[in-house]
Order: structure tokens, then C-alpha cells, then sequence
């Protein structure tokens, strides 16, 4: 199967749904990305990014039930499906294989 490559904001998303296991939703997402990676990002950019997730098949959605909190509409949830898991590790394991080949003590260059 052909490798599909994610850009790191994308990445976050796919991450923090994994990490949500069934309750992400837009907004949720949102304050989760913002307290956890001190980015301000909109909601608008996480919508885009999960579009674009599930066009790759990477998560698929379904809506909950209705809550009173929010007038009785429906949160659109996401969850991360076995080629989204799969992405993710692949991902995983090539940042270690590089992380791997940077040196514990680097030479810093001095006056750049």
C-alpha cells in the first residue's frame, strides 16, 4: 500500500483523536491542541484537518447522542481507524530511527 505522509498539524489531530478514544469532537480538539502545544489554532483548522483525515481514511466520524448542555444537538465524533493507527506508527518509527542518529553530545556550531 502506497505510504500516505502527513504535515505535523495534521499529525497533532490524528494524534490527540487516538488519545480522545471515541469522544473527539471539533472543539474539544481545539482547547486540546491549544493547552497541549501552546499553539492558538481556530476551530476552522481543525475542521479542515479532519476533513482532510477522512478523505485519506484515516478517521472516521459518527454522530453522538444529543446532550442539554448544547440544545440537544449532536457532536460529530471522531475515531482513528486501523490505517490511521497505522500511519501513526509507521510515523513513530521513523522519528525514532532518526532520532536514533543524532548524537548525545552534538558539535554546535558557533556564531550562525
Amino acid at each position: 500500500m502506497k505510504r500516505t505522509y502527513l504535515g505535523e498539524f495534521e499529525e497533532i489531530v490524528l494524534l490527540l483523536v487516538a488519545s480522545l478514544d471515541g469522544e473527539a469532537y471539533g472543539v474539544a480538539l481545539t482547547h486540546k491542541i491549544n493547552e497541549e502545544t501552546d499553539r492558538s489554532v481556530r476551530l476552522n483548522q481543525v475542521q479542515a484537518a479532519l476533513h482532510r483525515l477522512q478523505e485519506k481514511g484515516m478517521v472516521a466520524s459518527r454522530l453522538g447522542d444529543p446532550t442539554p448542555e448544547r440544545g440537544g444537538r449532536r457532536k460529530l465524533l471522531f475515531t482513528v481507524t486501523a490505517y490511521g493507527y497505522r500511519t501513526l506508527h509507521d510515523i513513530k518509527a521513523v522519528r525514532a530511527q532518526l532520532w536514533s542518529g543524532v548524537p548525545a553530545n552534538p558539535k554546535l556550531a558557533i556564531g550562525l
